[in-house]
Order: C-alpha cells, then sequence, then structure tokens
C-alpha cells in the first residue's frame, strides 16, 4: 500500500511538472509602443547573470526611433553605489508580426547582423492604462515585472502571479527589486 502511495504522488509531481512547461507563453495582442516607451522601473524579475550585480534602483528607458526601432538604455545601482548602463536596441520579431514580440540586443551594433546576439523579449501582460508591464520568452528563463512606478499595489501583484502560473512561469523564484532609492 505504501508503495502505492508514494508511486501515486511521484506521478502527480510528474504530471503537475509535465503540465506546467506545456502551457504556452503568449504575448499581448497589441501594443501601442509609443505608449509603451518611457522609463520603466524594475518590480521584480528571475534571476539572471546580466544582472547578478544590481543591488537597487533599476529602470529602463524605452525610446521610439524614427526607423520603428526601440534604444534601450538599462540602469542600476550597484553595492558601491556606482551605476550600471546597459544601452541597446529592440526592434520586432518579424517586420509583419505583432509589437508586443520584440528582440532585444545589447552587443556593438556591428555585430547586430548575427542571430544569437538578439534575445526575445515579449510584452506578455499589460495594464489597459500602461502602468505595469510584464516581459518575458518562450522559454521562461527570463522574466521581468516592470511599472511606471518604482512601487507596486500587492493586490495588482498578486493578480499578475496567478497569470505567470498559468504560463508555467515559477513565480515563486522571483526576486523582488530594492527600489527604496529609485523614485
Amino acid at each position: 500500500m505504501r508503495f502505492l502511495t508514494v508511486t501515486a504522488f511521484i506521478m502527480v509531481i510528474f504530471i503537475n511538472t509535465m503540465a506546467q512547461t506545456d502551457l504556452p507563453v503568449t504575448a499581448v495582442a497589441e501594443v501601442d509602443l509609443t505608449r509603451y516607451c518611457g522609463t520603466w522601473y524594475e518590480i521584480a524579475r528571475l534571476p539572471n547573470r546580466f544582472q547578478r550585480d544590481c543591488a537597487c534602483c533599476t529602470s529602463a528607458e524605452y525610446t521610439l526611433l524614427s526607423d520603428g526601432n526601440i534604444r534601450v538604455v538599462n540602469r542600476c545601482q550597484k553595492s558601491d553605489g556606482t551605476i550600471m548602463t546597459a544601452e541597446g536596441l529592440a526592434r520586432k520579431e518579424k517586420p509583419d508580426g505583432p509589437d508586443s514580440k520584440l528582440e532585444v540586443r545589447f552587443a556593438p551594433s556591428w555585430l547586430g547582423w548575427l542571430p544569437f546576439v538578439w534575445g526575445n523579449y515579449w510584452i506578455i501582460d499589460l495594464a489597459p492604462d500602461y502602468t505595469y508591464a510584464v516581459v518575458g520568452e518562450p522559454s521562461r528563463k527570463y522574466l521581468w515585472i516592470l511599472a511606471r512606478s518604482a512601487v507596486m499595489e500587492p493586490a495588482v501583484r498578486d493578480g499578475i502571479f496567478e497569470k505567470l502560473k498559468g504560463m508555467g512561469y515559477e513565480a515563486e523564484k522571483l526576486v523582488f527589486a530594492d527600489t527604496a532609492e529609485t523614485e
């Protein structure tokens, strides 16, 4: 009997794990890039190697360029108080695709022809009034919750978490930004 209980428990965990990874990550249907541009503050993110030195005050500034691409300037404060800046470029993933599926590069422009310097940047959730956005990508390796203000209401954050769980993201792994000095 104990063997059957343990086996059933393992099967439930396995099925739940498989079900979570099979859920699609979808981008929002429409984004007005003019409204989307501006300053966004990081509320939370999945841990990643390129932000490991960021201690607080992480923000992104997006500027729509005349060619339809977007200038990206990411900033954060390191633990020693210095500001770390990364400048990049975002473009539509496919020229005839939706504005919610972008790709971004931070490599020098002369390397822009190499496909592997571009990373997916999908807007997977967006407040109707553009007060918050959630950026992810199909593999679920990267995720950012962004807001126009450095502080987010707990009820809004909880609603975003539920949506993320529905897409198979592990919301419990999110690292919350220290934004005390951002505003």
